[in-house]
């Protein structure tokens, strides 16, 4: 079942960024079917979080797409190469976004490895934010797409993820947020069907 646009819009990023752990991912490129366990995500919390894109109330042509309704793909691009996709999160005009990081494989095995240009699959494939994008075919072109029609979606298949499951640590590669990088707002799950 596709999750409605009422998981999206709750105000708490973070308790959202923690419930996305286990839920799928599902992309449908070029007629080309892929998709996972999410396994890795990060909460950005907005104007007040010095790691958002829209911290301070910064709105660019960039960061208008955080400004939308919850459900609503933001990709931006890292580094001129990396395409990095984000779930809008909250009411409209309340920038906070999830990071997802990593993704278990689970459909679409061979159009991922043809992706990935690897030759089989392992947890490593997807566990990265641009190995997500590459693995799934998430172009920041995708940037504004809701999440409830059938290119990107996510669905709740009723995985149960106990809480000693999760890792919970700050956030990689944001220094630059001074006290905000030691936040808590990692999330990783530890082991799927046994798999570390």
């Amino acid at each position: 079942m596709k999750i409605p646009p009422s998981f999206y819009l709750r105000d708490d990023v973070v308790k959202i960024a923690r419930e996305l752990i286990g839920k799928h991912i599902f992309t449908k490129i070029n007629g080309e079917l892929a998709g996972g366990i999410i396994t890795e995500t990060e909460a950005y919390a907005g104007i007040t979080d010095k790691a958002s894109h829209a911290y301070g109330d910064k709105r660019t042509k960039r960061t208008e797409i955080m400004y939308c309704r919850g459900g609503t793909a933001y990709v931006y691009l890292c580094y001129g190469i990396h395409s990095l996709f984000n779930i809008v999160t909250n009411v409209e005009n309340v920038p906070h976004a999830v990071l997802i990081r990593g993704f278990l494989p689970t459909y679409g095995k061979k159009i991922i490895l043809e992706r990935t240009k690897k030759n089989e699959l392992t947890r490593k494939i997807a566990d990265g934010p641009g190995k997500v994008s590459k693995a799934l075919g998430i172009h920041y072109s995708h940037s504004g797409c809701d999440l409830f029609g059938n290119k990107i979606w996510l669905e709740d298949r009723g995985i149960k993820i106990e809480k000693n499951d999760i890792k919970i640590t700050k956030r990689i590669g944001i220094e630059y947020a001074g006290d905000d990088a030691k936040l808590p707002y990692r999330f990783v799950l530890s082991s799927v069907n046994g798999l570390q």
